[in-house]
């Protein structure tokens, strides 16, 4: 659960003195998978009001993009991930000291017209439609994607929320991990080209790739922050970093939450602050609403440290 909850007010504005000085330089920003859409869309309207600003974006999941940090020494200038507690665990005191969850997702399946199945399946029975022979499923890896941890957390939750035993272990089975790929957005082209029928993602995702999809009941896609208590019966045990000292990390169910944060070593740090009031800017939520995600009103803030100054009070 996110520790401290902000007013928006402090969010700066276009008429901000701070927001409105002339920038330069580069600005490097890793994101997860599910965030490269309303990020280069973020991007592109920063740059376009800072024409000295060099923009550089690096796609990944939200685990292999902290590890990155952790383990390659690789330091962007803002980091967006997927879950907000990949900076707390992963990064937090020695590589950030802070981080401000800004938007909220859900999780569907998403398919094609050509898809078994694709005429009949519904939010009553995607789980019987998914192990029918034949039928393909993607998902991203666990160890590297949010999404991937999300989906086995998701199957869990079927499995208690439709009370049918076994269930989360048939559906894993039908599987395989040779359908697996290191983030959710690379299973977009595979399910476009008729090599998968489903794949676990994101709304996000089908909304900017104008996918077909199936909505979840509330009680398994994630989406919903008044059934934490619900979603917390189910978890999932991951690899730990190769620098930690932990040899595994378990992650509980929450609702879906998304976070930023500027590393402490980042070398653009006033570019770096100037986007990120940016990004949760009137003109940035509406950006980051467009591209399929609910954002935080009012953003929350976590950790020991505090963001800069006119990002939030």
């Amino acid at each position: 659960m996110l520790a401290v909850v902000v007013g928006a007010t402090g969010v700066a504005s276009g008429s901000d003195p701070v927001y409105a000085q002339a920038l330069d330089g580069p600005l490097v920003v890793y994101n997860a998978g599910s965030l490269a859409a309303p990020f280069r869309d973020l991007l592109q309207a920063f740059a376009a009001r800072h024409p000295g600003v060099r923009t550089m974006q690096e796609s990944s999941g939200s685990l292999e993009a902290a590890r990155k940090l952790t383990e390659l020494g690789k330091v962007p200038d803002v980091l967006g991930v997927a879950d907000y507690l990949v900076i707390p665990k992963l990064l937090i005191p020695g590589h950030a000291t802070w981080y401000v969850a800004f938007a909220r997702n859900a999780m569907v399946l998403i398919h094609s017209s050509r898809s078994i199945g694709a005429n009949e399946i519904h939010a009553g029975n995607w789980q019987d439609i998914l192990r029918r022979p034949g039928v393909r499923t993607g998902r991203s890896d666990p160890a590297l994607d949010p999404n991937g941890y999300r989906t086995l957390l998701a199957l869990q939750l079927a499995e208690a929320h439709l009370r049918r035993p076994g269930l989360a272990a048939s559906l894993l089975a039908a599987m395989p991990e040779r359908w697996m790929r290191p983030k959710e957005a690379d299973l977009v082209a595979l399910v476009q080209a008729g090599e998968l029928d489903y794949a676990w993602s994101y709304r996000s995702i089908a909304v900017t790739g104008r996918m077909p999809f199936v909505s979840l009941p509330p009680e398994v896609d994630l989406s919903d922050p008044l059934r934490e208590e619900w979603y917390a019966q189910a978890s999932v045990r991951l690899p730990g970093s190769r620098l930690s000292s932990a040899d595994s990390i378990t992650v509980g169910g929450e609702p879906i939450v998304y976070a930023l944060t500027i590393p402490t070593r980042a070398e653009h740090r006033p570019v770096a602050e100037a986007f990120v009031r940016f990004v949760l800017s009137a003109e940035g939520r509406a950006i980051v609403e467009r591209n399929g995600l609910t954002t935080l009103t009012p953003p929350r803030s976590g950790g020991p440290g505090r963001p800069p100054v006119g990002v939030l009070p």
